[in-house]
């Protein structure tokens, strides 16, 4: 089974921070329905075409228990998965789908409370012809992710770890987490101010 779980108490904007732009979907790319509770998990890569879902469809019989299934889709004039689709994953123990495509039969996929990340909603459904590989680098919200990458998202977005820098980022993240938690508002408003009041002299603001 796919591990990702010490990722799952660590915030997107915690790794944004450390990570930067290049490695966070851009603000396309929503949690399809209210209080979706935070993915962690590695990645299960796809490729579709414009207008098919063929090989989203394989991937839910094949992506390991934990994985979050990214799909870099083709269009968004057709959804890759509805109603079906997100329970069988759902029951496969698929962590969540992430997408720069669309889906449809949100009100099911709602109720389930199967995470679903993606650019909306559409009610007409791709074709099932196009065959390609699996778990093959992708680019989805203008990052590039490659199988085993580690993908965390909540409301605040959708972060990429590389997975060459796994250890590396999860040791920072904590580090950070932990420094962050025993700082008082009051240090941090000072630190904060002088900080920006050393800027602004800097580039010769008076006021």
């Amino acid at each position: 089974m796919n591990d990702a779980t010490e990722f799952k108490d660590i915030p997107p904007t915690t790794l944004a921070d450390l990570l930067g732009r290049e490695q966070v979907m851009d603000i396309g790319i929503r949690p399809l329905w209210p209080s979706v509770p935070r993915v962690a998990g590695p990645a299960f890569t796809v490729r579709c075409p414009p207008g098919d879902n063929l090989m989203l469809h394989a991937a839910i019989h094949r992506a390991e228990p934990g994985s979050v299934i990214v799909v870099e889709a083709g269009d968004v004039d057709y959804a890759l998965a509805g109603g079906n689709v997100c329970a069988v994953a759902q029951r496969r123990g698929i962590a969540a789908f992430v997408t720069d495509g669309v889906i449809r039969d949100l009100a099911e996929v709602r109720e389930m409370g199967f995470p679903v990340f993606a650019r909306g909603v559409i009610p007409i459904p791709g074709t099932k012809k196009a065959v390609g590989p699996l778990n093959a680098p992708v680019r989805c919200g203008g990052v590039a992710v490659a199988p085993g990458d580690i993908v965390v998202a909540d409301e605040e977005g959708v972060v990429v770890t590389p997975r060459a820098r796994r250890e590396d980022v999860l040791r920072d993240a904590r580090k950070k987490l932990a420094k962050e938690a025993g700082e008082t508002l009051d240090a941090w408003e000072k630190a904060h101010r002088e900080r920006i009041d050393a800027i602004l002299a800097e580039g010769g603001f008076e006021g």
